[in-house]
């Protein structure tokens, strides 16, 4: 025999029963057949509502006409699809049985509270309902129908809320019964009878157990659990698209998997399968045709970690104090007062020191939990012995399960390691003995994220990268362009997912927790009535949408942006900018920021800080961190500037030449930024300080280009017009320096600890002789470079270069998800 469970969405309407009778008569072609019904989708949830109505005083009107919303269109439906379908029959008995719950409504409305013999009678109508349309369905399609009472077969043992099944003998009451040749069997989920013979509950969801232990009972050749999902999944899909479906594993593994939050399967459902060698396969019934999930002895060996799950609704308990060590009983007396309190463990651990012992309940269980030990430890409370009880609320263990982990060594470093990359506190661990899943403790508002960052380091999936763009001028607008072009062949070909989650320009912050629409984003931002980009905001992206690899970038030159990097920092984000106010700001910032981002396992990249898309900085942090140290720098910075004396050498006026770099977008929105040589200064500072000095902006000796006078005005055609004052002066400067076989080059150097941006006239033996037409030259001088210099060289002006840099630091951060 094979016995088929069906979950409430899969008796949720009228095609999704007509779905469960093709199913279950292809079934019964090939063999013995047996069926166990949930309650239509929603109806338990109606019932445990009218109880509760009830003890408050209602008469639940509002749920008898839900439930009847559900019900009775359901068996329209399906009389309109069978004309000979008794209708009347399944009216009388749905309406019969609104009456006794009717009545004991009323009762339990007078006396303002609901014995649980009534309460397991009420909420386990459902399952009846289906059994009764199933059965008659069954009956018009020409089948035998043998229909069994749960409460006469299953033999209950423990509460009348949450009752098990003893085995042994429920397997005496089932062979009692009487056979019908060819029926299809059907019995009703979720319930059992006690040893008096009362209607006791096997809790909720417990129709996957009420299989399990029919299958145990009848020697089943299988047990298939059919539910609306296409079998057990590594992790919950919902939360994780491309999570894995897993065509096959262990008993074990699903108990471990099953215990600590998966889903589909309930947690008591492995034991009475594994116990007799039953399989247990996991199918959808929306798409019977799939191969679901194969439970058995043997384990697909190839995936040696089947899944990550996550319990929520935990709270964490620390007993602690100096009585704890040395004293012998402590860890009996404290778990039989637990146990005593009818409080189930989920998970326990101990400090090496004894000083402490800490586990984990289900929070609907704190304040007994409380009660037991302060009950049992009065004494050592009262003297100091032990501390007060600590209890954390708002929990939830994330827990990593295969039977692979027994032999696949590092996969405790792999799982906390993902943890730390996605800044989450680990509150307690646990492992059991059998090496077959590890725990971690963690802040529930954190489970999501955990959950998506173990999958994204076990499983190898794509490596997602979550932007959110501030400033989309020149940089940022061809940073977008960029990630646009390039995002499909990264997937391709590296598994890489850029999405650009959030967008801001000066006015406004748009978000988008799926990605948003490249096509179109200057339009959305135009018509959005959002607000400017906050701290606040992004904050709230992160926290609402469960981000995994946030990445923050900032194309922006605003200095208040700058200075909120450690804040975000602190909230998650990475930090990629070509914003040079941040690195330049005073030197306590810029230790802050290196220090906030190692506390908080973010990374800062800054590499178009300094060459645009040339590898200067990646470069010189390589040499100092293998022991190299520098000596003198000099260095041509500024694409703009090299533009500009380029064109000046070939006989163009500055105020020409300058122009010229404007109308092309090579310059600054004014050019008086490029032609004061500030931003040279932040570069050489940038350095400077990433070699070792402690130099504030002030200590950068900054020449301009001309004086300050020839660089007036508020815009870039006052300026342009200024500028023209000094053509003869700086014509003047060209001629003497050619004269004497030189060229003018803007030259920053560092030399003693001295940094220094001006004008050189710099002869043919200078490496930065030849650097012009918008190319960055940097010399260094070191330890290991001496006498010959070595020279970065290549193009650094115009904003898809810079953005190139930047793309580059952000495709740096993917290998930060694929450490170790």
């Amino acid at each position: 025999m094979r016995v088929l469970k069906f979950g409430g969405t899969s008796v949720a309407n009228a095609e999704r029963f007509l779905n469960v009778a093709d199913i279950a008569a292809n079934t019964a072609k090939q063999t013995e057949t047996a069926l166990v019904l949930s309650a239509p989708a929603k109806i338990t949830n109606l019932l445990v509502s009218l109880v509760k109505s009830a003890v408050s005083g209602k008469d639940g009107q509002e749920e008898f006409t839900a439930i009847r919303n559900i019900i009775e269109p359901l068996i329209a439906s399906l009389k309109k699809e069978y004309p000979e379908l008794n209708q009347d029959f399944l009216l009388n008995e749905f309406n019969t049985t609104l009456d006794l719950i009717n009545r004991r409504v009323h009762g339990i409305a007078l006396l303002g509270q609901c014995p649980e013999l009534v309460e397991a009678f009420i909420e386990s109508r459902g399952e009846s309902f289906s059994i009764a349309i199933m059965g008659e369905l069954l009956r018009v399609r020409g089948h035998k129908v043998r229909i069994i009472d749960p409460v006469a077969v299953l033999v209950t043992e423990g509460g009348i809320m949450e009752s098990s099944v003893n085995i042994d003998l429920s397997r005496q009451r089932y062979q009692m019964l009487p056979k019908i040749e060819g029926a299809i069997t059907l019995m009703a989920g979720f319930c059992g009878g006690n040893q008096k013979g009362e209607l006791v509950l096997l809790g909720r969801n417990g129709s996957d157990y009420s299989a399990a232990c029919l299958a145990a009972i009848s020697n089943a050749e299988c047990c298939e659990i059919w539910t609306d999902v296409d079998g057990v999944y590594s992790c919950d899909p919902r939360a994780v698209p491309d999570a894995v479906l897993l065509r096959r594993m262990s008993y074990k593994e699903a108990m471990e998997l099953s215990y600590f939050g998966a889903k589909v399967l309930h947690p008591r459902t492995i034991s009475p399968i594994a116990r007799f060698h039953i399989p247990c396969l996991i199918k959808n019934t929306m798409n019977p045709q799939g191969e679901g999930t194969l439970i058995a002895e043997e384990t697909d060996r190839s995936m040696p970690i089947k899944g990550i799950s996550d319990l929520k609704n935990v709270s964490l308990v620390n007993v602690s104090g100096p009585g704890m060590k040395g004293m012998v009983g402590m860890a009996g007396r404290l778990f039989t007062a637990v146990s005593q309190a009818q409080v189930s463990l989920v998970l326990i651990t101990q400090s090496s020191s004894e000083y402490s012992i800490s586990f984990c309940i289900h929070t609907q269980d704190v304040m007994r939990t409380r009660r037991a030990i302060e009950d049992e430890f009065a004494l050592e409370l009262h003297e100091g012995l032990l501390d007060p009880v600590e209890i954390v609320d708002k929990c939830a263990v994330i827990s990593v399960v295969g039977d692979g982990m027994k032999t696949l060594r590092g996969i405790s470093g792999k799982f906390f390691r993902a943890l730390a990359q996605a800044n989450i506190n680990v509150r307690a661990i646990a492992q059991g003995s059998s090496e077959r899943s590890i725990s971690a403790v963690i802040g529930e508002a954190k489970a999501a994220e955990a959950v998506a960052v173990c999958h994204m380091n076990f499983f190898n999936s794509r490596q997602i990268l979550d932007l959110v763009v501030v400033g989309v001028g020149g940089v940022g607008g061809a940073l977008l362009s960029q990630v646009k072009k390039q995002r499909q062949e990264l997937l391709d070909a590296h598994g890489i997912e850029i999405r650009v989650v959030g967008i801001a320009n000066s006015k406004h912050f748009i978000t988008n927790a799926s990605g948003i629409n490249l096509d179109n984003y200057l339009e959305e931002l135009t018509s959005s009535n959002s607000r400017p980009f906050s701290i606040a905001d992004a904050k709230s992206l992160i926290e609402d949408s469960h981000l995994v690899n946030p990445v923050f970038v900032d194309c922006t030159s605003d200095e208040r942006i700058a200075l909120s990097y450690i804040e975000l920092m602190q909230i998650g984000y990475h930090v990629v900018t070509p914003n040079k106010k941040a690195n330049t700001g005073t030197y306590d910032y810029y230790e802050g920021l290196r220090h906030t981002a190692r506390l908080c396992h973010r990374k800062f990249l800054y590499e178009a800080n300094v060459g645009a898309g040339l590898p200067v900085i990646g470069t010189l942090q390589n040499l100092l961190a293998a022991g190299d140290s520098l000596i003198e720098f000099s260095g041509i910075m500024s694409g703009t500037l090299s533009y500009i004396f380029g064109l000046v050498e070939d006989g163009m006026t500055l105020s020409e030449a300058t122009k010229d770099a404007y109308e092309k977008g090579f310059s600054e929105p004014n050019p008086r930024d490029d032609l004061e040589g500030m931003d040279v200064g932040r570069k050489l500072l940038i350095l400077a300080r990433e070699c070792g000095c402690n130099l504030e902006l002030s200590d950068v000796e900054i020449e301009s280009v001309v004086p300050q006078n020839f660089l007036q005005g508020s815009n870039a055609k006052e300026v342009l017009e200024s500028l023209k004052g000094a053509d003869d002066i700086f014509e003047k400067r060209v001629k003497e320096a050619k004269r004497d076989g030189k060229v003018l080059r803007y030259v920053a150097t560092i030399k003693n600890g001295k940094c220094t941006c001006k004008v050189e006239a710099v002869g043919s033996q200078n490496p930065l002789f030849k650097v012009r037409g918008g190319e960055n030259a940097l010399a260094f001088t070191s330890a290991y470079y001496q006498p010959i210099p070595l020279v970065i060289r290549g193009y650094g002006a115009g904003t898809a270069v810079t953005a190139a840099g930047v793309f580059s630091d952000i495709l740096r951060l993917q290998n930060w998800t694929r450490e170790g």
